[in-house]
């Protein structure tokens, strides 16, 4: 693995490296923790968390060194961890381009050895070097971003928090086979970019229609790769700490949700937690929130079942076939979990026979289908792969 120490500052010694300050059910004692005579054995690890303050193309900043979200988060309580590394702060270059090359080479480290970064942030454009990561490893993604908006910006815009979903657009060669956009309100984003991300096949699930069928987020979870959730998602209420808050938004018991969704997902391999101003954050409520949604991350983590595709032993196969008599659509019930899945045939290059592509979907996508209707999944993976 990369020789990560050379990246990163190691947390104050004088609080991070007593370990009796903390019960023997607090995470502060049992997380391996960087400190000035000691970094973690990271090839062990199953998650790598670390902070990045860099804020270049925001308009939230932090002054502080000190990440409050980890104060909050060393305190909580977990019988049993995963084995969690804190590698600490990123070490920001002269440069902001070489800051994103060192979170590209740091992520990209991590993922290839199978171990999921949680990127405690910084702006929201530092998204884009963890998608870098991806790509440098050769890997095709599904990134869904928790967001008020879409970031697509203008295509003379610099990379910054309100353009960089448009530079991953644009990155040649692409890497990005799905994006999913959950809870945009639409009062943010202008019609012409929704219609453009429609026509490419992503997923846009706005703030009304998440709330009304939250469970869909569960699927949505399971075919993700990297997570991105902006806290200017999160109601003004909840998360006062960022500049770009508004009063409506997801509530803190809906943020927790989806990152204990994100934990049980077997295929999700990074998240990141972006735009925390810690600078507005007086009474540190915005930290406990925050943390509280790594807390529940690892919570669904300790779920997770090895389901990345319906293992078809232990599957109930439903057909559906349609009024035309010539297409049906299969889906995929695993009798231990529960969940579903939906077959997309595909053809590989150089195979003669159909492949299927094993999409996570719910109960609500069989309905639609045994009405009628192709559910849109289908459509847009299929669409996808043709």
């Amino acid at each position: 693995m990369t020789e990560l120490h050379s990246y990163f500052k190691p947390l104050n010694s004088r609080i991070y490296a007593v370990k009796d300050r903390w019960g023997a059910t607090q995470i502060g004692r049992l997380i391996d923790s960087h400190t000035s005579d000691h970094f973690p054995e990271v090839k062990f690890a199953e998650m790598a968390i670390f902070n990045v303050p860099e804020y270049e193309g925001s308009k939230n900043n932090s002054a502080s060194q000190d990440c409050k979200i980890r104060a909050e988060f060393y305190e909580l309580h977990k019988e049993k961890l995963p084995r969690i590394v804190d590698l600490g702060t990123l070490q920001l270059m002269p440069t902001r381009k070489e800051s994103f090359h060192s979170i590209q080479v740091v992520c990209e480290a991590l993922i290839h050895n199978g171990i999921i970064p949680i990127i405690i942030g910084g702006g929201h454009d530092i998204s884009y070097a963890i998608y870098k990561a991806y790509a440098a490893l050769g890997k095709f993604i599904t990134l869904t971003a928790v967001d008020k908006s879409f970031d697509i910006g203008l295509e003379d815009d610099k990379l910054a928090s309100y353009s960089h979903l448009g530079k991953m657009i644009s990155h040649k060669p692409s890497h990005l086979f799905h994006y999913v956009s959950l809870g945009y309100q639409s009062y943010f984003v202008s019609n012409m970019a929704t219609e453009m991300l429609k026509e490419m096949n992503f997923d846009l699930l706005r703030l009304g229609d998440l709330k009304a069928n939250f469970q869909e987020s569960e699927p949505i979870m399971r075919n993700t790769d990297f997570l991105s959730f902006d806290i200017s998602a999160i109601q003004y209420a909840y998360a006062q700490a960022n500049t770009y808050s508004s009063p409506n938004g997801l509530v803190g018991e809906e943020a927790c949700k989806i990152m204990r969704y994100a934990g049980v997902s077997d295929k999700l391999s990074a998240v990141g937690l972006f735009e925390y101003n810690q600078e507005l954050d007086a009474n540190n409520q915005t930290a406990l929130l925050l943390s509280q949604m790594l807390w529940y991350f690892i919570d669904g983590y300790k779920l997770r079942k090895q389901e990345l595709n319906p293992n078809m032993k232990d599957c109930t196969q439903y057909t559906v076939a349609f009024e035309d008599g010539k297409n049906e659509i299969i889906f995929y019930k695993s009798q231990s979990s529960g969940r579903w899945w939906i077959g997309v045939p595909f053809k590989k290059e150089g195979e003669r026979q159909l492949q299927n592509y094993f999409v996570a979907c719910s109960y609500r996508d069989y309905e639609t289908a045994t009405q009628g209707e192709v559910p849109e999944r289908w459509i847009k993976t299929y669409n996808k792969l043709a």
